[in-house]
């Protein structure tokens, strides 16, 4: 077999094991690699993020990575995907889909010639199975363009395959749900410190889901108010104004960096209390029922007289009796 220093291929990196296993087996067939890793505001792997993690494994190897944000183009497929959601509300083959389209332009732009996932046959149950992978296939238009290292053999040989520009003998045939063979792997090709066997998306969380659909049903869709929805505890107000209660001091600091003009931050003077954050609010009945609301998860005991501190952007800061409101 020809060694492949003029083949290039774009690989999509999450950051979790299963990609990061790809890179390696990749590099090893002198394949020139370049990564993409394509970030929602979902994913779940590590309190640093996938951004974080793809960036780290891209230095490890040495090889350059391109980051994608999903926009407004994620956020309009998310609220009607054309192949429909999983039990919550993750729409898995729509979003595999539009990464799919979006690394087909960079490698159009590199010049590469095939892309390349961590993608296990199995593991996922909406996703990755024969006819989902076809479909998104050919919906971004990538039809036997796509090599999954991991499950090859157990798969139609694809284009690189084909041209010898990969070895299909080196490639494996790892199915299910299992991890214990990526682990085994990663141990052998002396992989480690990876941060997860698997990364995560909270549209697979039935609470989070919810948080989704009731943001949307309000016309809350740009990806600040999508951000919101990870941090705090929400309570939607008869008049449509939202009430986002810090549950600890990082979300009171993350609350706050997310204050806008008309929005109000609230709190309780004097002993531990949260930030609440008040948005659209119709006057003086939604600030009570957000201070009534930011009283109750404070420290301040049951009947205790209060003082509340009011801040907005269009209004300097005010200190009130709660009493008064």
């Amino acid at each position: 077999m020809k060694k492949n220093s003029t083949i290039k291929a774009i690989g999509l990196l999450s950051g979790g094991l299963d990609s990061t296993i790809t890179v390696k087996m990749m590099i090893d067939q002198d394949v020139e690699v370049h990564l993409l890793n394509f970030v929602t505001p979902f994913c779940t792997c590590t309190r640093k993020g996938c951004r974080h993690e793809a960036s780290r494994i891209a230095e490890l190897f040495g090889i350059p990575i391109k980051i994608l944000s999903g926009g407004k183009d994620y956020i309009e497929m998310l609220k009607n995907p054309k192949h429909g959601y999983g039990s919550n509300m993750n729409p898995c083959i729509d979003c595999r889909i539009l990464m799919f389209r979006k690394a087909k332009k960079y490698m159009k732009d590199l010049g590469a010639n095939f892309i390349f996932t961590g993608e296990v046959l199995g593991q996922r149950p909406m996703s990755q199975h024969k006819k989902a992978m076809k479909t998104i296939e050919k919906e971004s238009e990538l039809e036997n363009l796509v090599l999954r290292p991991l499950s090859a053999k157990l798969l139609d040989p694809t284009i690189p395959e084909k041209k010898h520009w990969i070895d299909r003998k080196k490639l494996l045939s790892i199915q299910g749900r299992r991890r214990l063979p990526q682990i085994e792997l990663a141990d052998k090709l002396g992989i480690k410190d990876y941060p997860c066997p698997a990364g995560g998306c909270r549209l697979t969380d039935p609470h989070f889901s919810k948080r989704i659909k009731e943001s949307f049903e309000h016309g809350e869709d740009t990806i600040k108010d999508i951000q919101l929805l990870k941090y705090g505890r929400h309570f939607r107000l008869k008049s449509d104004a939202k009430v986002i209660i810090g549950r600890n001091e990082e979300e009171n600091m993350i609350l706050k960096e997310f204050h806008e003009e008309n929005d109000i931050l609230i709190e309780v003077t004097g002993v531990g209390s949260p930030i609440v954050l008040l948005k659209k609010s119709r006057g003086k009945s939604d600030i009570k029922k957000a201070a009534t609301l930011c009283v109750r998860y404070s420290d301040a005991g049951k009947d205790e007289d209060v003082k509340i501190r009011m801040k907005s952007n269009s209004a300097n800061e005010e200190l009130i009796k709660f009493s008064s409101l």
